[in-house]
């Protein structure tokens, strides 16, 4: 996952570092509860890259990929007693004004492309691979918006690591060995008031989110009182120490239905950095002072899952025993 070659074939599964894209969907499954239904999801992990190259050999520039994840519930399912150390369901998070729910998912598939027939044809394909082993929860697509912005106008993911800190950013290493080269993934669902966003003043926009908004420079971190989404989902530990993740945020919505907002997907080495962020988005820092954003955008979903390398999915498709 960590060494992929984009400039020669790029059509990829399990590639966390694959570009950005212009299009995007996120679909989240429940798998049904027998046998039969484990069954034929390891036929269909057998077969994601069969698929994959099928449908991105039409269009090499199109840059298909594909992140199949895995949640806690399910893993257990899958018959082996090893898990990631921090695989757990997502965790809930209850402010004064905001909460951070928990919600149903046992898979997700993070389908990337510069073409959305593309990445609606995968979607397609591996839903009717898998049949009735599972129950669609969530299909979402997303789009690249203008200049990477969300639909609140402040340009998204500019605090993303880039080159080599990506790998130690977002992929697991040598402390959880049989499990390196997989990531913690979270992905929560905001839905904006877009009406109640466009009636404050852009200086008031720009306090909230901790950035300028039409040329997005950083503003000073606050040092005390009410301090700005950048600055609380920026996780520095003790030792004085930043944690970063990698985000591939994408806008969604429908214009007729009055529906906008934000999917937000988050890869991970360590999941308590993710979980410590929300924490102190909902609760605050300190507790009380939340994240004044989620005045106008509410989380309708949250989700925890384990993205593994792609030898560990050929080894859960086959059955096979994973060893220390």
């Amino acid at each position: 996952m960590a060494d992929q070659s984009w400039d020669r074939v790029p059509i990829d599964a399990q590639s966390i570092q694959a570009p950005l894209s212009s299009s995007a969907v996120f679909l989240v499954l429940e798998v049904i509860d027998n046998e039969k239904a484990i069954s034929g999801l390891r036929n269909t992990f057998g077969s994601i890259d069969d698929i994959l190259k099928t449908i991105g050999f039409r269009d090499l520039d199109g840059k298909l990929s594909c992140i199949t994840a895995i949640g806690s519930a399910l893993w257990d399912r899958l018959g082996t007693t090893l898990r990631p150390k921090e695989l757990k369901a997502f965790t809930p998070f209850e402010g004064i004004r905001h909460r951070a729910p928990s919600t149903p998912g046992d898979l997700l598939f993070h389908i990337r492309a510069g073409r959305p027939d593309l990445c609606f044809e995968l979607a397609k394909q591996l839903l009717e691979s898998l049949g009735d082993a599972v129950r669609v929860i969530d299909d979402t697509t997303g789009f690249r918006y203008f200049d990477a912005r969300d639909l609140l106008g402040f340009v998204d993911g500019t605090a993303n690591p880039t080159g080599q800190d990506i790998p130690n950013a977002a992929l697991i290493g040598k402390e959880d060995d049989v499990f390196s080269g997989g990531s913690y993934v979270v992905t929560q669902k905001y839905l904006h008031n877009l009406a109640s966003w466009k009636a404050i003043k852009s200086d008031h926009q720009e306090a909230i989110i901790g950035r300028t908004k039409a040329d997005n420079i950083e503003l000073p971190d606050a040092t005390s009182g009410q301090k700005s989404h950048k600055t609380l989902a920026t996780i520095i530990d003790t030792d004085g120490n930043e944690h970063d993740i990698l985000r591939d945020n994408m806008p969604f919505g429908s214009a007729g239905k009055g529906e906008f907002g934000t999917y937000f997907i988050g890869y991970a080495r360590h999941l308590w950095v993710t979980e410590k962020m929300l924490e102190r988005m909902f609760v605050g820092d300190p507790p009380g002072s939340y994240d004044q954003l989620l005045d106008f955008s509410t989380a309708c979903t949250g989700t925890t899952f384990f993205a593994p390398s792609r030898s560990i999915l050929a080894k859960l498709a086959n059955g096979e025993a994973l060893s220390t």
